[in-house]
């Protein structure tokens, strides 16, 4: 790492881990091949990150993990995160083993209970708390972590105090609750993982993403990397980071009037539909039509998936696992309408969002 590197330093409150506020999310990486993922992990290394956050979840991102720096010899100069969405101890224990001899490692830096419905407590008659305790105890993890998706769920975690760091959605989309969440985690010394600093691909200005995780001082941002290019910008950063100035405050402001409201965060808690629907894409292709190639949305495949809209049943499954309590058959509906207009011509991808 360059010990000029400018980027700041981020202690994860009580766990004591320094890292620079610029982190390494795995989860796009199971999409490459092993030797693309080792070298952008490896790469990712030389570049100064130092945080590497996966899951048990992400198929074989965890193997990659170990193929990159199992034998480097480099274990004490880096921080490993990982997840289990175990509900029992007995899974718990199954995914942690796994997750150890998948990454090659004696020991994971911070563990996290994965997309929490709960907090779990000591006593709750889950067993789930006093598993993460014996496994510290143990030496097979040093962190007791968690994730979650509802707000509600993640500020009764925190005010808990039973877990080291929380992971979190967290991005200048962020809402006003969000951001209290945030702070009442640097009250509490308790570290912040923010995940989806991306907005599940709807922000699309690395520079502004980045600017605003650095008015936090306690938040490690987990950029989700997929491809050498997007990491090489990442860490170009290390040494230009971008900093907030009027030009990114005016343009996420104008994000923020576009993006308010009911829109879907990509975090597919809906899922699976039981008409077939890819509801965590379909009722967001509005947006994505305009913020990301056009062609990708508007291919013949798309055009098939956004046709099972016609199919839905009004269950409303997605309403009740939406964390974000969005009326999603309306949402989805919507979507179809606008994209039906799109591809008719009678409404450019260009123009603004219908309000």
């Amino acid at each position: 790492m360059n010990d000029k590197s400018k980027v700041k330093n981020i202690t994860l409150g009580e766990t004591g881990i320094v890292v620079p506020q610029n982190g390494f999310g795995a989860l796009p990486i199971q999409r490459d091949s092993m030797e693309e993922s080792v070298a952008i992990l490896r790469r990712a290394y030389e570049g100064g990150m130092r945080f590497f956050d996966t899951a048990r979840a992400y198929s074989d991102s965890e193997e990659k993990i170990g193929h990159a720096f199992g034998d480097m010899g480099i274990r004490d100069k880096i921080f490993i995160a990982t997840k289990t969405a175990a509900t029992t101890p007995e899974v718990l224990w199954e995914h942690l083993h796994t997750s150890l001899k998948n990454m090659k490692t004696d020991y994971i830096d911070i563990y996290q209970l994965h997309m929490a419905g709960q907090c779990y407590k000591p006593g709750d008659g889950t067993g789930m708390y006093e598993a993460l305790v014996q496994a510290k105890e143990q030496g097979l993890i040093r962190h007791i972590g968690i994730t979650a998706h509802k707000i509600g769920v993640a500020e009764e975690i925190v005010e808990s105090g039973l877990y080291e760091t929380l992971q979190y959605p967290f991005s200048y989309l962020a809402s006003e609750r969000d951001i209290q969440l945030v702070k009442k985690c640097r009250e509490k010394n308790m570290g912040f993982i923010a995940m989806k600093g991306l907005a599940g691909g709807l922000i699309n200005r690395a520079d502004a993403a980045f600017a605003f995780m650095t008015d936090y001082d306690n938040v490690i941002p987990i950029w989700g990397i997929q491809r050498m290019s997007e990491l090489e910008e990442w860490l170009s950063f290390m040494d230009n980071p971008p900093s907030m100035t009027d030009e990114i405050k005016a343009f996420i402001q104008k994000e923020k009037d576009e993006l308010s409201g009911n829109f879907c965060r990509g975090c597919g808690y809906c899922m699976p539909c039981p008409s077939g629907i890819q509801i965590n894409n379909c009722a967001r292709i509005s947006l994505m039509v305009r913020r990301a190639p056009s062609h990708v949305w508007l291919s013949d495949y798309w055009q098939a998936e956004m046709k099972k809209i016609e199919n839905c049943t009004h269950c409303r499954k997605c309403t009740l696992h939406c964390p974000y309590e969005l009326d999603t058959p309306t949402l989805l509906e919507k979507n179809y309408e606008d994209y039906k207009l799109i591809l008719s011509g009678k409404v450019s991808a260009n123009q603004p969002l219908p309000r």
